[in-house]
């Protein structure tokens, strides 16, 4: 029979073990593989979302850099679903409202366009890191929430012990591996949570870091042309 789906709990199945467990034990198995289940579901939303974002980003950088006419560039660009592109709209549009008088304080509109850039690069890594502290969460609270399962599980084997007087490993050792079993699937919701925590932050700081970038060269471009303005 295969070891996967037996259902007796010497075979150190996985179902078995399962099946075999006291009812708490069986709630932390499920919730931690639901947390496990869900990691899974950020990770590769996140792969895909911080890869995608990177790629467009460093494009629409790259065609902003060449090109000759900011205004034209930011008429056919400036509505795409992009960090940078929102940065560039808060730029411009801080620009527009600071320089339609007639008597423009330049080092105010310098002061404003700093401020509500760098607002907007916040706001965009905010949104960018959205359920990334729910890796957090998992990484470092699934293998306690495993060990209480194998600490109650523990005690129901010492409990089976003392009830039936008799110290036999064949007694002992069935409730121990199912208690067991518990940490090791919070080691597996936890492990794969810590890897991709870590991973997606450096990616999300690295984001953050060319956002700060071309929000520094967007506001040296618009410095340069307000020395120019009368």
């Amino acid at each position: 029979m295969n070891p996967i789906v037996n259902t007796d709990a010497a075979t150190l199945s996985p179902i078995a073990l399962f099946l075999q467990a006291d009812w708490v034990v069986k709630g932390v198995m499920l919730g931690l593989l639901l947390a496990s289940i869900w990691t899974w579901a950020i990770i590769i939303m996140f792969w895909l979302k911080v890869g995608r974002t990177r790629k467009a980003t460093e494009k629409f950088e790259r065609d902003f850099w060449k090109a000759e006419d900011i205004d034209a560039f930011y008429k056919s660009n400036g509505n795409a679903d992009l960090p940078s592109a929102r940065v560039l709209a808060a730029g411009v549009a801080e620009w527009r409202r600071s320089t339609q008088g007639q008597v423009i304080d330049r080092e105010g509109t310098r002061d404003r366009l700093a401020t509500t850039m760098g607002a907007a690069v916040a706001k965009e890594i905010d949104e960018l890191s959205d359920r990334l502290n729910v890796l957090a969460t998992v990484g470092s609270v699934a293998p306690f929430v495993g060990l209480f399962g194998t600490v109650w599980g523990i005690m129901r084997s010492f409990t089976s012990i003392a009830s039936q007087q008799n110290t036999s490993l064949a007694v002992v050792a069935p409730g121990i591996a199912e208690a067991l079993f518990a940490t090791a699937i919070g080691l597996f919701a936890a492990i794969p949570a810590v890897i991709a925590y870590n991973r997606f932050s450096h990616g999300i700081n690295r984001i953050e870091a060319r956002l700060n970038r071309f929000a520094d060269g967007f506001h040296a471009t618009l410095s340069r042309q307000l020395d120019r303005e009368r």
